[in-house]
């Protein structure tokens, strides 16, 4: 199945919107209408063209919170990807619907975007009640890496996995425990021993 999207990138440096834009082209079975935005006048070109999406770097000038860059624009349906140079707290980028790094696949970024664009359906959505309560083995190593304040490329790195299934696997366990700040998870981490009180401390 194609999938059709509009995109619109905002990124100041020629290099990186170049190549994003080249490897957005090469995604199979994605047909992808790209958009240049100028930094300028970026509300008035989203008003103009409508993309389904906007990839936008977090840091560009001039830039504003999502929320009202939506409703001044009057693209209150579009998804937006932050794109960023290096894995970055998760509270920097809380606004949007995704984010992209520079160290991401092909397949990583095509992921995310058949995700926002509504082509894949998330298997965890159909787990029981009690499944969702439940940790997997690997849940717990993400926990286990989390609280010793490993970022996600650490934890990455560390597990021999794609920055991409680390935050998957964040969102997992952020939904199954209903616990969204690294204090929350420290807590059941000791609680369901996890972890000791020195790992902590470090």
């Amino acid at each position: 199945m194609n999938t059709n999207i509009k995109i619109a990138i905002v990124e100041p440096s020629a290099i990186v919107r170049t190549g994003l834009e080249n490897l957005l082209r090469r995604l199979p079975g994605m047909r992808v209408q790209l958009v240049e935005i100028p930094i300028e006048s970026l509300t008035d070109s989203l008003r103009l063209h409508k993309p389904d999406l906007l990839i936008v770097n977090p840091v560009v000038p001039g830039y504003f919170t999502i929320g009202r860059l939506k409703e001044e624009s009057g693209c209150l349906e579009m998804k937006c990807v932050a794109l960023s140079y290096q894995p970055a707290d998760s509270h920097l980028v809380h606004a949007y619907d995704e984010w992209i790094y520079l160290c991401d696949s092909p397949d990583d970024i095509q992921q995310k975007l058949e995700r926002l664009s509504g082509e894949e359906l998330p298997e965890e959505e159909e787990e029981s009640d009690e499944e969702q309560q439940t940790l997997s083995a690997r849940e717990k190593e993400i926990v286990v890496c989390v609280v010793k304040g490993m970022t996600n490329r650490e934890i990455a790195d560390g597990l021999c996995l794609s920055t991409h299934t680390v935050i998957t696997h964040r969102r997992n366990i952020a939904r199954k425990l209903q616990i969204h700040s690294v204090s929350g998870l420290t807590v059941y981490a000791i609680v369901n021993k996890l972890v000791e009180l020195s790992d902590i401390k470090r």
